[in-house]
């Protein structure tokens, strides 16, 4: 019998064939001289966890290695070091004292002043875009070898095949609009069967979806669109993932998200449940362990590794993207401790971000538990700086559609504006007259343009940040129905050969052209209107159809008169004295005219009268 000796560097040889390359390592880089100077890294691959993990670098301490009960599945604690440069350092593998393999990973150079980046505020006006249904820049990319989901224009619920790109070449009309902030749905990888155009079923947290773009190619959007003065606003979901996400098919413990290979449970949407003194702990239970739909598995912020994992997730992407806000999507679903530990770690990080979070909810007093600075009975606390005003939404609509009364049409706004009491700091919502998930305002007004311009004047003066949707500008209003399909319809122009043409102002009607050189009039001036951006808010009751506010700043004053009637109004000013003070006369905002401010103005029907003035000395 023959005696084979076998040499080590053979044996290495054997084990690196063998040994699985790494299929995830997440975060794939990060930074140094962050406020947190800790970054749990997340390692998957076949088997690596038999591995003993090495790090011997003068730019990291290994702090712990954490297995699971998937040995597919390493989480490696580290902590980086002060330092000015960029560097690498290796993750080593090793199986019984040899280095097996190993793994670089990159620290890279913060921008100067990262941590000072600011976030939107009350200057802004957001412009909300799904990307998909704006603009076709890149056709090449409509359909990805090896995505499940190909284009089909002619499905509502199907890609259309927008993109970054189309949104890229378009910033100029975002710009010359007005808009100083876009807010884009979803753009992260939704690799499912179908109906995955609108982003809110991630399948990658880290790489955007190939039908969109790249990394590189969103991060080159944010970079032009800041420096035409416009910030990025990301999407992000932290409630839930798509049901094809990779780690569906290899979870890393058996609680990742909530039952994990159960029957199917739907949550409740009972959105009270989180509040109530008296609930039933079952009913708050299945509220936020439920699945949103089947599509969307609910994740698990209470396990530890997935909490990290989703608030790094936010971070890598700031810093990655030089963002400048997020929007968090179904905002109470998660846990509510988890939602604090997600928006300190970020506003720790970001002390100057912002970030709004979706409450759909029309009570003010259930938004305001969320908002930060809210003293809450329960003693729940918050970092969030801003959420969507809901209630005020739904209030603009009823107050424009409805008659007058004690406590119906334009008293309904008055007295919305007059729960802003629950609100630490109201200024900071987001107001909107419309969005992706809900019919068009100009629909929602019975396509009456008179109310549509009244609306839109009422959200760009009133508190608040303001966000309007694509396409409200130019009275999109989906007559087939309103499915999301339709309510999220293609912008005119985006694609070649669209026989309307927004960009180019071609074969839009009259009424079109009108409501666009109203909302950019409107937008402009704004930009410059600083009683609107940082000035208080003073209403007086609602008379006759007229309802009057103001906003001041020092001697800066803006005068708004709302006058839903059917006719003219001639308003006295005499009951408005103490705001306009001694200021004789003041400019029509929207005609560039004079008015008198001394016995009376007149308002024409079905108008808001903007007025903007200052008291001399």
């Amino acid at each position: 019998m023959k005696k084979y000796f076998i040499s080590t560097t053979f044996l290495l040889i054997c084990q690196l064939l063998i040994a699985q390359a790494l299929e995830h390592v997440e975060p794939p880089f990060w930074w140094r001289n962050m406020q947190n100077d800790e970054l749990q890294i997340m390692l998957h691959g076949e088997d690596i966890g038999m591995y003993r993990v090495n790090i011997e670098h003068s730019s990291v301490d290994l702090l712990a290695v954490h297995q699971t009960e998937n040995p597919n599945f390493l989480f490696v604690d580290v902590r980086i070091l002060p330092g000015k440069e960029a560097t690498s350092f290796d993750i080593e593998f090793e199986k019984e004292g040899i280095v097996v393999f190993s793994q670089a990973y990159d620290l890279y150079e913060r921008q100067p002043n990262a941590s000072d980046r600011e976030g939107f505020d009350q200057s802004d006006v957001m412009y909300l875009i799904t990307p998909d249904r704006f603009a076709n820049g890149n056709p090449e990319n409509d359909e990805v070898e090896g995505l499940l989901e190909g284009p089909d224009r002619s499905e509502g619920f199907g890609r259309h095949g927008g993109d970054i790109e189309g949104i890229r070449q378009h910033l100029d009309y975002i710009k010359d609009m007005g808009f100083t902030a876009i807010w884009l749905n979803p753009v992260l990888e939704n690799d499912q069967p179908k109906w995955s155009y609108h982003g809110y079923a991630t399948t990658d947290y880290y790489k955007v979806d190939t039908r969109f773009g790249t990394n590189e190619d969103y991060v080159q959007l944010s970079r032009q669109a800041s420096k035409m003065g416009i910030k990025m606003v990301m999407d992000i979901i932290v409630n839930h993932c798509g049901s094809n996400h990779w780690w569906m098919k290899d979870a890393p413990t058996k609680d990742w998200v909530h039952q994990l290979n159960q029957p199917y449970v739907q949550t409740n949407h009972r959105k009270t449940t989180l509040l109530d003194p008296y609930v039933a702990p079952a009913d708050r239970e299945k509220m936020v362990q439920g699945w949103f739909v089947p599509t969307m598995p609910d994740l698990n912020q209470k396990n530890p590794f997935m909490s990290k994992y989703l608030i790094q997730n936010s971070i890598w992407w700031i810093e990655y993207a030089e963002l400048g806000g997020l929007r968090q999507d179904t905002y109470s679903y998660p846990y509510r401790d988890f939602m604090s530990d997600w928006t300190c770690a970020i506003m720790n990080e970001y002390p100057n971000m912002n970030i709004v979070g979706e409450e759909w909810f029309g009570d003010p007093g259930i938004l305001a538990y969320w908002q930060r600075g809210k003293q809450n009975a329960d003693g729940y606390t918050s970092c969030l700086p801003s959420l969507m005003d809901f209630p005020l939404q739904e209030k603009l609509v009823e107050a424009l559609n409805e008659e007058e009364g004690w406590e119906k049409g334009l008293t309904k706004l008055y007295l919305q504006l007059g729960s802003d009491y629950h609100y630490p700091a109201p200024e900071d919502l987001v107001i909107f007259p419309d969005n992706h998930d809900m019919p068009r305002i100009f629909k929602k007004l019975n396509n009456d343009y008179d109310l549509f311009k009244m609306a839109m004047a009422y959200i760009l003066t009133t508190r608040g940040i303001p966000q309007i949707y694509y396409g409200t500008e130019i009275l999109m209003a989906h007559p087939e129905s309103d499915s999301h399909g339709d309510i999220r319809e293609d912008f005119p122009g985006g694609w070649t050969g669209d026989a309307v043409d927004v960009f180019e102002k071609k074969g839009l009607t009259t009424k079109q052209k009108d409501a666009m050189a109203y909302v950019r009039r409107l937008l402009h001036w704004r930009q410059n209107a600083k009683s609107v951006h940082d000035g208080s808010l003073m209403h007086y009751i609602p008379e006759d159809g007229i309802y009057v506010f103001f906003r001041n700043l020092g001697p800066e004053h803006v005068m708004v008169i709302m006058n839903k009637n059917e006719t003219a109004k001639k308003v006295t000013l005499d009951r408005f004295q103490e705001n306009i003070g001694n200021a004789a006369e003041g400019k029509n905002v929207m005609e560039d005219t004079t008015i008198e401010l001394e016995d009376y103005v007149e308002v024409p029907a079905k108008t808001v009268l903007i007025i903007e003035f200052s008291e001399s000395e």
